[in-house]
């Protein structure tokens, strides 16, 4: 049975703060062949404090003397934000996702409804955020950037004691570097996530291009997360990093298509090669004139298309047996 990959389109902070940009991000994300659009659900008091400062990039692609905490206030969306996209969603039947980076953000996910709970990877070590999920009892996807194997066993000790069943539990590998080289990927890493902590595991990339989500779905994500935006060009701290739509639509195809080729690892003989085999293979014939009684030997039989009589494989069989009838070249024997 096929394993259908969970792709999160994420849309993240890219509706720059505007309504009609978000809704058009729903659409792109809905018409790719996601399975969820994701936002982030955030009060930029609660998330950092006045002189925090931005990342590298985000310096890169917004006003470099604006903070942090400035920024983020541009990037809110507030509950009435959210019924409007919920219900955009809904018309265009994609399911709405957030990622809730406090408290008191899950707490207005769990009101509208939200049925599975995403922990970036900056609140991996935030001890009562991930007892409050863990409370919950929800499906969680714990995304793994920044932590070690230490970090990562922690959270899922806080998660799991607090009542998440081990079950509900899925790990995304990540580098939190955007975008993130290739030198610094280490896809393998995923499948080290899988050996140590028996969950299920995907991948949050913040790769340039679709290729290494690709990857991880053929080395066995069981979900892909990957930003997402109109124009990569807009303004804003994630649009630089993220593909635009005709990318995220290539990369979605691309996911389907590599599920149904992984198919389900028993080697078969295929319809189609059922069809090609007695065209592709070989059968033994004769290689000149053979009359009856004369002995067959490597003078006189090679092995030849098509595939429909004697198979070469029983060569020693034949060899030095007398000839019942008389073979023209190329007959079959």
């Amino acid at each position: 049975m096929t394993q259908r990959t969970l792709i999160i389109a994420e849309a993240g902070v890219n509706h720059n703060g505007d309504m009609e940009l978000a809704k058009k991000l729903i659409d792109v994300a809905a018409e790719a062949g996601a399975d969820l659009v994701k936002f982030q659900t955030f009060n930029a008091d609660r998330l950092v404090t006045h002189i925090a400062k931005k990342a590298d990039y985000q310096k890169k692609s917004t006003d470099g003397n604006e903070s942090q905490h400035e920024m983020l206030r541009r990037l809110e969306l507030n509950r009435e934000m959210h019924n409007e996209l919920i219900a955009h969603c809904a018309l265009r039947n994609i399911s709405f996702f957030s990622t809730g980076f406090d408290i008191e953000s899950v707490d207005l996910l769990v009101s509208l409804g939200q049925y599975q709970f995403k922990i970036p990877s900056g609140e991996i070590n935030n001890l009562p955020y991930l007892r409050h999920i863990g409370q919950l009892g929800k499906p969680v996807i714990l995304s793994t950037g920044l932590a070690t194997l230490g970090d990562i066993e922690a959270a899922l000790g806080v998660l799991e004691q607090a009542g998440t069943s081990h079950t509900n539990l899925t790990l995304l590998h990540c580098t939190t570097e955007y975008p993130t080289p290739m030198t610094e990927v280490n896809l393998r890493a995923m499948q080290s996530l899988h050996s140590a902590f028996g969950v299920a595991v995907g991948y949050s990339d913040h790769t340039q291009g679709i290729e290494v989500a690709i990857a991880a779905v053929a080395l066995g994500a069981t979900v892909i997360e990957k930003h997402f935006t109109l124009d990569r060009n807009l303004p804003g701290p994630d649009h630089k990093a993220s593909l635009e739509p005709a990318e995220l639509k290539a990369m979605v195809t691309a996911i389907r298509n590599i599920e149904v080729a992984l198919g389900d690892g028993i080697k078969r003989l295929t319809p189609g090669e059922a069809k090609n085999k007695p065209v592709a293979r070989k059968s033994l014939v004769a290689s000149k004139l053979i009359k009856a009684g004369e002995l067959f030997s490597a003078q006189n039989v090679t092995a030849k298309r098509p595939g429909t009589g004697i198979s070469p494989m029983r060569w020693d069989e034949i060899i030095g047996q007398a000839a019942v009838k008389d073979y023209d070249k190329d007959d079959l024997l």
